[in-house]
């Protein structure tokens, strides 16, 4: 297809910049500047920069390594209390050859609230800590200019209604299962220029059954005579073409003859090429994008992986680094989490309470690994309205930006909704999420709430740490009367009959001999292993308990790495080995030995 040549923006060396690749691998065009690398910043305890109009500033005294947040080791600031506000600051040139085009500033994410000022000028704001945004700064810029932006960021975890996940927002010091806060810009920044007719996103629906993708675009503006077309490619050739009249919500389709899978065994990948054109053919936007041919879907109490039965055997991803707090400190640390829990016997993993980076994404694509989409719900009152809405506009640009990518199987919006005080609200707030999903996404199932209530949801999924293997096969052993253990019987919907799923157990501590412990508060569930024989018996005991359990489609352990003082994981919080992983691989890479047609049991 014509206009899909690679030119680049001339930038600072890769080498210069840190997370120098580019940060959206599904939708991605050939011109863009980097942002990240040194800005300058100040703190804003007194939350009076506004008066003081910072906003205007051309610079601040501090200096601050993008895209790690303050908190963080690799930003060069290392500030671990809390930062209710700050400004960012940092000068851009737009490029003359952007000229005609519009600029745009992107950024993947910044935590929690953030107003954008270019040479002092109100720009655009944007709420919501972890969804990626953009703001049109064409008229505030001048092709072949150098202009000054300055962020305000704001950060009131201590409010109790923004979202935050495992951010310890009540106290200090990380405890329990809540570690360092995050604040700010933690993802890549970036600049690029989009035709005003250019794509705005796409839908991309893999139809396996009918050999087929449905490309549903959004445009950033339509004129009369403008077209799309898309091509599918495998090994670079295409395979299909479709071209139409430019239409929002207006489908491409493109079929496949003989349709290749994506799959975990074999996570094939087709390219696409997109380009809109204008009313004379010429080509004003071109973006590619990848997609698989997957389909997942629900039937009865079992989970279907292209129309095959699929176990699942996940493991609890928090997504924390030592370095960078939410930031991977390298594109290569991403596809090494991957790789790490491939290797210890686990088919995918439940990203928990944390959206993770569009590169975790693009490798869990490329590597054949099945992922649950969360969010970070912790740290705000669903039973309070004004939390309800800052959370049900940030899911919804959540599930909008990755729905597209085929390694995801299913939406997961909360955890561990156990605190109700308006039990009617509560359920209409599980409700509403639920809906949001299938409004969006009709392609995945929806787990309401990981674990303990659920009001309306496709899979039925139960925490339970029981750490004593005999205990835990008697309590998930469905009883006749009250039939499959839940986690809040009396306080949720009747269980109707969805695949069952234990999304956490284990959690067992354990730290080598030759290492110590992270905090004097470290902990894991249950008590501590006299031995790492006890560990592996423990641990084989529990994951038999769960696969000798007919009615149990899958589970999630607890967990990859330790987090901070949370040493409880298959690896430590460095990533190095903890244990013998090839006895940790053969634990947990078997599926059930012969699965049988049961029905579940049923209150």
């Amino acid at each position: 297809m014509k206009g899909m040549n690679r030119k680049r923006s001339k930038t600072a060396s890769p080498r210069r910049i840190p997370r120098p690749e580019y940060p959206r691998p599904q939708f991605e065009r050939a011109e863009w500047i980097n942002l990240n690398g040194p800005w300058s910043y100040c703190f804003d305890f007194g939350v009076s920069g506004m008066d003081r109009r910072l906003f205007e500033r051309k610079g601040f005294d501090g200096r601050i390594i993008v895209p790690f947040c303050p908190e963080s080791e690799l930003s060069g600031v290392g500030h671990r209390d809390f930062i209710q506000a700050m400004w960012y600051h940092r000068r851009i040139a737009v490029p003359a050859g952007w000229a005609g085009r519009d600029v745009l500033l992107n950024f993947g994410g910044v935590d929690y609230e953030c107003e954008l000022f270019v040479d002092g000028k109100p720009a655009g704001a944007h709420f919501g800590g972890t969804v990626s945004f953009s703001f049109d700064i064409t008229a505030f810029v001048r092709p072949g200019g150098a202009h000054d932006i300055v962020l305000r960021v704001a950060d009131n975890m201590r409010a109790a209604r923004q979202p935050c996940g495992k951010q310890n927002w009540w106290g200090y010091w990380s405890s329990g299962c809540v570690y360092t806060r995050t604040t700010g810009i933690w993802q890549t920044v970036w600049l690029e220029p989009v035709d005003r007719r250019g794509l705005k996103d796409v839908h991309i629906v893999p139809d396996l059954d009918a050999g087929r993708f449905v490309v549903t675009p959004r445009f950033r503006g339509v004129e009369r005579g403008q077209t799309l077309r898309a091509a599918a490619l495998a090994g670079g050739k295409a395979v299909a073409r479709a071209e139409g009249p430019a239409l929002d919500g207006a489908p491409l389709i493109l079929p496949l003859k003989k349709p290749r899978t994506w799959s975990p065994g074999s996570p094939f990948l087709y390219d696409l090429a997109l380009e809109v054109a204008d009313g004379s053919g010429r080509v004003v936007d071109a973006v590619r994008s990848y997609a698989g041919m997957r389909k997942i879907h629900v039937e009865g109490d079992r989970v279907y992986l292209n129309n095959k039965e699929l176990y699942q055997r996940l493991v609890l991803d928090q997504g924390f680094y030592p370095e960078g707090i939410w930031t991977a400190p390298s594109d290569e640390a991403l596809k090494r989490d991957i790789e790490l829990a491939m290797r210890a016997g686990f088919n995918g993993a439940r990203l928990h309470q944390k959206v993770f980076e569009e590169r975790f994404h693009y490798w869990a694509d490329r590597l054949g690994y099945l992922t649950w989409g969360e969010s970070s719900s912790w740290g705000s009152d669903p039973n309070d309205l004004a939390s309800a809405r800052l959370f049900l506009s940030e899911w919804q640009a959540i599930v909008v930006r990755d729905r597209n990518h085929p390694s995801l199987i299913a939406w997961t919006p909360l955890n561990e909704t156990g605190q109700v005080t308006h039990p009617a609200e509560h359920r209409r707030f599980h409700r509403d999420l639920y809906a949001l999903c299938k409004d969006l996404d009709p392609t995945r199932p929806v787990n309401d709430a990981s674990g303990y209530i659920h009001a309306q949801t496709d899979l039925w999924t139960v925490h339970n740490y029981e750490q004593d293997p005999g205990k835990l096969a008697a309590q998930l052993t469905p009883d006749r009367e009250k039939g499959v253990w839940r986690n809040c019987p009396e306080r949720e919907a009747a269980y109707g009959g969805q695949p069952y799923l234990v999304d956490e157990f284990g959690g067992i501590k354990w730290i080598p001999g030759n290492r110590r412990a992270y905090a004097s508060d470290s902990w894991g569930y249950g008590d501590t292993p006299r031995s790492e024989e006890e560990f592996y018996g423990r641990l084989k005991g529990q994951v038999d308990a769960i696969l000798a359990r007919e009615h149990v489609r899958g589970y999630c352990y607890t967990q990859l790495t330790d987090v901070e003082q949370e040493q409880n994981g298959v690896y430590n919080y460095d990533r190095s080995d903890k244990l013998d992983v090839r006895r940790i691989a053969a634990i947990f890479g078997r599926n059930p030995a012969a699965p049988r047609r049961t029905g579940l049991a049923r209150p």
